[in-house]
């Protein structure tokens, strides 16, 4: 019997992956990848620091999974990534709050669908400033917190197949997301030093209810069936990759961005 890859699978039950960890998994309120990737933490074992900007998303979300897992602890502390001084307090606040940091989730990202000779200046910078410059402020933040601790840590950021390849109207964010790979290389490189990995992912496209709404149907159903499995990916794919990389299943892995499912040019 083949099995039909077209057909999304029931998500997977934990494995005790990150079992005692503490985890801070950014732009984590809502139904998308963060969240997601936070609601994996917990089922993997870990503690979870859930951030985001909007305050009262980030409660209900903070309120679900302390329900759902009732077993772990789960905090949330409202960050803006475009704001240095709150990123910073982010990880000083995350440290407090559960006593340690074993694990940051790097997800916060903005998109668009605008072509380059439509351009504004604004909006070009501000797709930059959260989505690539973001995720270097947050990694800042945790190298220098790892820096000043034994235990060593894990980094993994969220990037996307339009770092490789070439999407009408995505040329700010697929900017963006080449960044988030370089640099995700170069700090890793870097990291080592403090017992740090560093790793990304790139998905090609994870449907939820925010990306139906920034995105029509037609184009979000005509990416989908041009993907290796003719479908997109459920968002807890993309955070059981995630959760791989920030455990000891991958401790020689590095500097390294895994495509989840294809990415044909």
């Amino acid at each position: 019997m083949t099995t039909d890859l077209s057909i999304a699978p029931d998500e997977i039950a934990g494995h005790g992956l990150l079992t005692d960890r503490v985890a801070v998994v950014t732009a984590a309120a809502g139904t998308g990848i963060g969240s997601a990737t936070a609601r994996r933490m917990l089922a993997e074992g870990a503690d979870v620091v859930v951030s985001d900007w909007h305050e009262r998303r980030l409660e209900a979300t903070r309120a679900d999974l302390a329900e759902q897992y009732p077993e772990r602890r789960v905090a949330a502390i409202v960050c803006d990534v475009s704001n240095s001084g709150q990123v910073a307090d982010l990880f000083t606040g995350a440290a407090e709050a559960l006593g340690r940091i074993d694990i940051v989730v790097n997800n916060a990202g903005l998109g668009g669908e605008t072509p380059v000779v439509d351009l504004t200046d604004e909006q070009w910078d501000k797709v930059i400033d959260i989505t690539l410059n973001g995720t270097f402020r947050c990694t800042r933040e945790a190298l220098k917190y790892f820096r000043g601790v034994e235990h060593g840590g894990v980094i993994v950021n969220n990037a996307s197949v339009l770092g490789w390849r070439a999407q009408h109207g995505q040329a700010h964010y697929a900017a963006a997301k080449a960044g988030v790979m370089a640099l995700t290389r170069c700090s890793a490189v870097e990291a080592a030093e403090f017992g740090v990995r560093i790793n990304a992912v790139s998905p090609s496209i994870a449907k939820h209810a925010f990306l139906a709404r920034v995105t029509s149907e037609e184009l979000l159903d005509k990416l989908s069936s041009d993907e290796a499995f003719g479908r997109a990916a459920e968002p807890w794919e993309v955070a059981a990759t995630i959760a791989m990389l920030a455990s000891d299943y991958t401790s020689y892995l590095t500097g390294e961005v895994v495509s989840v499912s294809s990415q044909r040019a």
